[in-house]
């Protein structure tokens, strides 16, 4: 291995033994018995798991860290106690937002809006698990994940409107119109409103709807499912829908082209051949 490598490679480290101080943490193995499934759990039950300046930090720092993690392929988010996550508590963050001045407001409007682009710049792909619940920045943790899986109790508020603010909040007035539509964000936005399970199936904010008993081990299992792929190439997926938003069509065909072209040069791709020549399912690596 060159310097160069071993100096990039030093930067990478396991997460398995993460201890969050403000969220439950766990990693699941995949269908290759390797620690890679990893499972946030928002875990303040008894007011229907808001956050808190610290868990927002907290999450922040650990989808960036992600980037260099060699263990976690998948990420799979859930609330405690039936709901999901009811936004910033009102009495750690919002009581004493009301009590800044501008400069300490922008710093943290600028923080919640890093976890936005920390969580959609890692590599792996994040599924949420919605139950109960999923209201303010739960709704923009629900939104800024890859999928997401709800119950019929779900209900979904992008509800800044109802404390006087307005709808663009943690990229919101982008994220929300680019997956269901200007109109029907629009109505969302203004009026605060839940967006019932079913409106969310039917307009594509849920991937799917399961039974509150059923939707976490759905998710786990659709993460196993994503774990068993070609991780690199999940990784090349993400960021090219991400980055395809701001391009015109000539230069994102230019952009997936050159993408599939490195995706070429994995191991991963090579063994799907030859997998695919003996008649046997591949088992990538990630490499």
């Amino acid at each position: 291995m060159s310097d160069v490598a071993l100096t990039m490679a030093h930067h990478k480290r396991p997460f398995a033994d993460y201890q969050p101080k403000h969220f439950l943490w766990s990693v699941a193995a995949d269908t290759n018995g390797k620690s890679s499934i990893a499972h946030i759990t928002l875990n303040r039950p008894e007011k229907k798991n808001p956050l808190t300046f610290d868990s927002y930090a907290e999450l922040r720092d650990l989808f960036r860290n992600l980037t260099y993690a060699t263990d976690i392929k998948v990420v799979v988010i859930s609330g405690a106690g039936g709901n999901f996550c009811s936004g910033g508590d009102v009495h750690e963050i919002i009581g004493p937002l009301t009590q800044m001045r501008m400069p300490e407001l922008l710093e943290f409007t600028r923080m919640t809006g890093d976890l936005v682009k920390a969580m959609r710049a890692c590599p792996q792909p994040i599924v949420s698990a919605v139950d109960g619940i999923c209201a303010g920045a739960g709704a923009m943790i629900a939104l800024a994940s890859d999928m997401r899986l709800g119950t019929p109790q779900a209900k979904t508020a992008f509800l800044f409107t109802r404390v006087g603010l307005a709808g663009a909040d943690m990229g919101a007035c982008t994220l929300l119109p680019r997956m269901i539509g200007q109109g029907r964000a629009s109505e969302l936005l203004y009026t605060g409103r839940s967006m019932s399970a079913e409106e969310g199936l039917q307009w594509g904010f849920f991937n799917a709807l399961h039974a509150g008993g059923e939707v976490l081990a759905q998710a786990l299992a659709l993460a196993a499912q994503l774990a068993a792929g070609p991780t690199f190439a999940h990784g090349v997926t993400k960021k090219l829908l991400h980055q395809e938003w701001a391009m015109g069509v000539d230069e994102a065909i230019e952009a997936e082209a050159q993408a599939q072209a490195i995706c070429m040069q994995t191991q991963d791709f090579r063994r799907a051949y030859e997998a695919f020549v003996s008649r046997q399912k591949p088992v990538f690596q990630g490499d």
